[in-house]
């Protein structure tokens, strides 16, 4: 089992993206440990190049996020963590991989549509050919499951389009070049809201800091922030057929159950008839005793860029190791003079 998963280095992570994916990378390293195989989790800093970005942002959000990973409970002896630009191999394969995918295919993925809008012309490349390189971050390691939500499902099935081809049309049926892999459907992630309005998803972008829980507030802030989250006037229903119209009821309880490892209904046993005078200091007491060990170890680390940095080091090579026979392997059976 070789489990493979990136997550794209992007504003102050939250308790959205805690409770929706960090939280799950967890388990699946912890997961892939015990099965006797490999977990690797990269930091996809290459994809950030597909939109316009700042570098300064890029470093510094990239060195975060690894803090932050760690202190989540990611460890870099069980999985190997890296980001994508101290890998070469990646859009190296990306590059011999064009050959193979079909503009067709590109044409068809959906957030290329949602995200190029109408003005197709006016965006770079790398946005139309980014799930190239997405299908050479997991062809690269033979890896046989994939994480992947909703959002992405197209874009796995992509990478086995791919390597399908590929294979067909270089390698044999008893000596395939890649591997297909399997996706892994996470249980349904807790999909937490802005605390400012319950339809929306809690965002980086959100220009308001009230709407979300950042990992990297303090006891008080994250009290204050529960204490003035959107409410109703009216109590907690007792069942949960009670919160369908009221999105901010949802999203508080919602976010207690997660925390909790709690099913909605549970949370609703237990504070049915109560309104948010009892039940928010509550979640607030609740929010600080998971992450206050989390925030303690992010800044502890955050500012320690040498950490940092050899934590990234340590994974970039050993990812380079476990990538270099696959592309040997690619160069090889494409016909490209490479030793003499």
């Amino acid at each position: 089992m070789r489990v493979v998963s990136g997550i794209q280095p992007t504003g102050k992570p939250h308790l959205g993206n805690y409770l929706g994916a960090i939280r799950n990378y967890v388990k699946l390293q912890d997961d892939a440990h015990a099965a006797g195989g490999e977990c690797l989790i990269f930091i996809a800093d290459l994809h950030a190049l597909s939109m316009p970005h700042d570098p300064a942002e890029l470093r510094s959000s990239t060195l975060e996020l690894v803090a932050t990973l760690v202190a989540c409970g990611l460890d870099p002896d069980k999985a190997i963590l890296f980001n994508q630009a101290q890998v070469p191999q990646h859009p190296e394969l990306q590059w011999l991989l064009n050959g193979t995918a079909r503009m067709g295919w590109l044409n068809r993925m959906t957030q290329w549509k949602d995200k190029a809008g109408k003005n197709r012309e006016g965006q770079s490349v790398a946005l139309f050919t980014y799930p190239v390189l997405q299908a050479a971050d997991v062809l690269l390691y033979q890896a046989t499951h994939v994480p992947v939500g909703e959002d992405q499902k197209q874009h796995l099935e992509l990478a086995r389009d791919i390597a399908q081809k590929f294979n067909n049309d270089f390698g044999t049926e008893e000596a395939p070049i890649f591997t297909l892999p399997e996706p892994i459907i996470p249980a349904e992630a807790a999909r937490i809201m802005s605390l400012r309005d319950g339809s929306a998803k809690m965002s980086k972008s959100d220009p308001s800091d009230m709407s979300r829980i950042n990992l990297s507030d303090d006891a008080d802030t994250m009290a204050q922030k529960i204490k003035k989250a959107k409410t109703d006037p009216e109590a907690l229903p007792s069942e949960e057929a009670g919160l369908a119209e009221r999105p901010e009821a949802k999203n508080l309880v919602g976010i207690y159950a997660a925390l909790a490892g709690q099913s909605v209904g549970g949370v609703l046993a237990q504070f049915g008839g109560q309104g948010f005078g009892a039940f928010k200091p509550a979640l607030a007491d609740l929010l600080v005793d998971r992450l206050g060990p989390i925030r303690e170890r992010f800044v502890a680390l955050k500012d320690d860029h040498e950490a940092l940095d050899a934590i990234l080091a340590r994974g970039a090579a050993k990812a380079r190791e476990r990538g270099t026979p696959t592309l040997d392997a690619t160069y090889k059976a494409l016909g490209l003079v490479r030793h003499a």
